[in-house]
């Protein structure tokens, strides 16, 4: 193929427009698609009801720092076949889930906890058998999966789900979050290779604005013991009604049903700003448990500031496009414009592929300071989110010498390779700190906490652009001088064991120092923390006999299991290991607990479906308030590839009918005709590749970007011009490094669409090379 010129006249809808699911799902190789999350299709099967989820409603009851929680989700089979319901939601990265019940009509049906595989199999043997029954499973920490077989037309099935966990204040201020919805998450891996704990990532969603299809409610009851100064809720509009100096209750307002696609967040403060701290005691049957909490000393002005070298690794991909992207930047400017003189940065972006701004950091002088905002002012957010690559490049990046380095990560967490991400950060971090920043109004905390927990620094949230200024100052803060260095424990006569942590690190926020154990014998002796605040000397000391052991900490049992089948899952990610899995295991049949190995499983005794199938749907959720379809992509239920979704947002305008169809020659037989002219005679290509194998794979995906250019042109007519993209083909065939020269002719929109259809291009892999390096030219006009 010496030269590909493709010259549209009037081009026949049916040959542009995306082919049906169905149609996609054949023409694709089921090898190549991935798990993705895709748009939700209403079928056109009127018996069949696709969203059977009534209603989400919350109880929430606070008691002192433990935290009891009741969801309630209701199931209405309004169709005419029977159901199975697929829901995936979320719940606290802390929350200790211990119980779950079905209640059907008059019957409650108590879930049993079992191991993973015997849950699913009594559960689909209960499904074939026309029994209805109910089953949750853990696929992420923060992430849960609901399946609810044979709901029969006309059912209301309600299943209940009941966690605790623990609230620890930071600066004074208590904050408790439900989270409502989970974000769509970026994922690459084949769809024919991936567990089953990875399915839930292909899940549907809702397009951009569009309100969760779902009432969502929530109350909250606070009993603090100590009397309230303040309570807000910067997330939702609510109403707060004290019953006392120390009680109140916490409701959505009115109008609030259709909220559920954003965190509930609910921050109190207590008089004084005191916290509380201590000694909390639970005597069981076989098993007594505690909590210490004490209060770190206060913030020490440090004069002598060591210089600091910060590297900023910013997401700019498709989910950040918008809100969060728009936060992100007054974040950065915040963060950068406060830099010291004397300290050093650089900045790395990354989405399907990454760019760093320098080799190595940079003074942080006003001109690399303002060079660096601008070129984040440029990012309008795109393409894929593969973080693992870019904190592999950032991790990479040469130290400054004499300096103390923070990584700083700015994302929304929309990604699938959490443990992957803590794994590389613990075996590469060396003596820096991680500071993660998670943006937008439902953001993947898993990923944000784990990823400064592995780096031992902190965990910041941005929900809303007034934020950014206070979260900036609080990273700040936090780094120029920690509170409490060279922890040390000593508990003294108090026979304690399995206490969690077993390490307690540096305090860089000011919170209570906290461990979770268990105790043996009587309650006595004495519990001191030492450590060194600047250059002095920190005491302080708990006396256990002064404490009594009380019925309404047994909730303690499920928080201290939850420490450790966390402290376990951490360690078994970095080095897996089948002992460590066994104790997960039996730490969740012991405890009652939902973990990755155990599940909760609720099956009715009566046969209530005696004949027919079942149909399985899964119900479709909202995108988080603020994310654009541009998170949505890669492939639909049937198989259809990413630029579905591009289509949607650049849908494709015909121009004016020509007088006439373009000859066999191509040449200019009418008018209004637009073309996408590939150079193949200016197309380098680095070893590894074929001139003709790029060529077939460019020749395949002209007419994609073709679409991209007739929907630039209805928005900016005129535009045209030549475009070099530059990229690279990795080893399995995919593109990364996306670059375009265009000598400034080129919209960002359109430069957008190309370069994430780009991104989505399959190429054959590179024979004897890691990667392939391409540079091809194309022309875009209107003859």
């Amino acid at each position: 193929m010496k030269r590909i010129c493709m010259k549209f006249a009037l081009i026949v809808l049916g040959f542009l427009a995306f082919p049906t699911n169905a149609d996609a799902g054949e023409a694709q190789n089921p090898a190549d698609k991935t798990l993705s999350p895709y748009f939700f299709v209403k079928s056109e099967d009127p018996t069949a009801d696709q969203l059977p989820l009534q209603s989400t409603s919350v109880q929430v009851d606070i008691a002192g720092v433990i935290a009891d929680v009741k969801v309630t989700q209701v199931y209405k089979n309004e169709g005419k076949k029977a159901l199975e319901a697929l829901y995936v939601f979320p719940a606290s990265t802390k929350a200790a889930v211990y119980g779950m019940k079905m209640t059907l009509g008059e019957r409650t049906i108590t879930a049993q906890i079992r191991e993973r595989e015997a849950a699913r199999r009594e559960y689909e043997e209960a499904k074939q058998a026309g029994k209805s029954a109910s089953l949750l499973e853990e696929q992420r920490p923060n992430v849960f999966q609901m399946n609810v077989a044979n709901i029969l037309p006309g059912d209301v099935i309600k299943v209940e789900m009941s966690y605790t966990e623990f609230l620890n204040p930071t600066d004074g201020v208590y904050e408790f979050i439900y989270p409502t919805v989970v974000g769509p998450r970026y994922a690459n891996q084949p769809e024919a290779t991936a567990p089953s704990s990875e399915k839930w990532v292909k899940t549907p969603y809702l397009h951009q604005g569009e309100p969760p299809t779902y009432s969502f409610d929530i109350q909250v009851n606070l009993s603090t013991g100590m009397p309230l100064q303040d309570v807000t809720c910067p997330s939702h509009k609510v109403t707060t009604q004290f019953d006392g100096p120390a009680l109140a209750t916490v409701k959505l307002a009115e109008n609030m049903s259709s909220s559920g696609n954003r965190d509930f967040i609910l921050k109190y403060k207590l008089a004084g700003e005191k916290i509380a701290s201590g000694l909390l005691l639970y005597k069981g049957e076989t098993e007594n448990f505690f909590l210490l909490m004490l209060q770190p000393p206060q913030r020490i002005k440090t004069e002598e500031i060591p210089p600091r070298e910060f590297i900023f690794i910013v997401d700019v991909s498709g989910s950040m496009h918008g809100f969060p992207l728009d936060i992100s930047k007054k974040l950065m400017k915040d963060l950068l414009g406060h830099l010291r003189p004397t300290d050093r940065f650089n900045v790395l972006l990354f989405s399907g592929g990454s760019r760093v701004m320098a080799d190595g950091s940079l003074p942080a002088t006003p001109e690399n300071i303002e060079r660096a905002i601008r070129i984040l002012d440029e990012e309008r957010g795109g393409g894929g989110t593969e973080l693992l690559p870019a904190l592999q490049r950032a991790l990479a990046l040469p130290k400054a010498e004499g300096s103390a380095r923070s990584v700083v990560v700015v994302t929304d967490g929309y990604v699938n390779v959490e443990t992957q991400s803590f794994d590389l950060i613990r075996n590469n971090l060396g003596k820096a700190n991680l500071f993660a920043f998670g943006i937008g109004s439902s953001v993947n905390r898993f990923i944000i906490e784990g990823m400064a927990r592995a780096g031992m620094g902190e965990p910041f949230i941005v929900t809303r652009p007034d934020e950014a200024s206070s979260q900036a100052e609080k990273f700040r803060k936090y780094i120029e001088s920690p509170l409490l260095t060279g922890i040390r424990l000593d508990f003294g006569g108090f026979n304690v064991y399995d206490t969690e942590p077993s390490n307690i690190p540096d305090v860089l926020a000011e919170r209570p120092v906290t461990v979770f154990g268990k105790w043996r014998g009587l309650p006595r002796g004495e519990v001191v923390l030492e450590g060194r605040a600047g250059r002095e000397e920190f005491r302080q000391k708990v006396d256990v006999g002064a404490v009594n052991p009380l019925e309404v900490n047994a909730p303690l049992r499920y928080l201290w299991a939850r420490e450790r089948i966390a402290t376990l899952s951490d360690y078994n990610h970095l080095q897996p290991d089948d002992d460590r899995i066994a104790e997960v295991k039996e730490l969740g049949l012991k405890y009652h607990l939902l973990t990755p190995y155990t599940s909760f499983v609720a099956v009715d005794t009566l046969v209530r479906r005696k004949d027919g199938e079942v149909t399985t749907v899964q119900q479709p959720l909202p995108l988080p308030e603020g994310v654009s379809d541009y998170a949505v992509g890669n492939e639909g239920p049937g198989g259809a590839p990413r630029s579905m979704a591009l289509r949607e947002q650049y849908p494709i305008r015909p121009l004016p009918p020509p007088t006439s169809d373009v000859d066999k020659s191509g040449e200019k037989t009418g008018e209004a005709r637009i073309y996408v002219q590939a150079h193949s005679e200016e197309m380098t290509a680095t070893k590894g590749l074929s001139k003709e194998s790029v060529e077939k794979v460019i020749e395949k995906h002209l007419p994609e970007m073709e679409g991209c250019y007739r929907s630039a042109l209805a928005k900016q007519p005129g535009l045209q011009g030549k475009m070099t993209l530059k990229f690279v083909v990795d080893s399995r065939g995919r593109v990364r490094k996306v670059r375009i020269v265009s000598s400034g002719w080129v919209s960002r929109e359109f430069q957008t669409c190309i370069e994430n259809l780009l991104r989505q291009w399959r190429f054959p892999a590179p024979s004897s090379v890691s990667k392939v390096e391409i540079i091809y030219p194309f022309t875009f006009g209107v003859r």
